[in-house]
C-alpha cells in the first residue's frame, strides 16, 4: 500500500473528479489543517473530526463503502453517479496497489469493478445482478 505522504504528493494522479470524491475521502485521513491544502473544510457549525489512521485496514473500509455505493448506483443505472464511484474506486485500488488500479472495463455502469472488487475481498453486495 501507498504511503499517505506518497499520496499527498502524487494527490492529481489519483483520478480526480469533477466533484473530487475521491478526495472528499482522502481528507479523512488528514488533520483538519491540511484539508485546504486539497480544497476542503469543514461547514460552519460543524465539528472537526479526528483523522482516520491511514491503515491497509481502514483503507479498505473506506473501499468497501464506496464499492457498495458504486454497486447500488449502477443497479438503478444512476449513470454519473455510479461513473464518479468508479473512479473513486480506481483510484483506492491505486493507493492499495491491488491489480484492479489499471482496470479498464466500464460498462455497465461500472459493475465490472464493483463486482470484481467483491468478489476479490470477499465482501457480499446486495442484488447480485450482474
Amino acid at each position: 500500500m501507498l504511503s499517505i505522504d506518497y499520496v499527498k504528493e502524487h494527490y492529481g494522479d489519483f483520478g480526480i473528479d469533477i466533484d473530487d470524491r475521491f478526495g472528499a475521502r482522502f481528507v479523512d485521513f488528514l488533520p483538519y489543517e491540511q484539508w485546504k491544502d486539497y480544497g476542503f473544510s469543514i461547514r460552519e457549525g460543524c465539528d472537526v473530526p479526528e483523522p482516520k489512521e491511514w491503515t491497509e485496514e481502514n483503507v479498505l473500509a473506506q473501499l468497501k463503502e464506496d464499492v457498495e455505493f458504486g454497486w447500488e448506483k449502477a443497479c438503478d443505472e444512476r449513470g454519473i453517479s455510479s461513473s464518479l464511484m468508479y473512479e473513486v474506486c480506481k483510484s483506492w485500488c491505486k493507493v492499495l496497489e491491488n491489480e484492479f488500479a489499471d482496470f479498464d472495463e466500464y460498462s455497465p455502469y461500472g459493475k465490472p469493478l464493483f463486482y470484481r472488487l467483491a468478489k476479490h475481498y470477499g465482501w457480499e453486495l446486495p442484488r447480485e445482478e450482474y
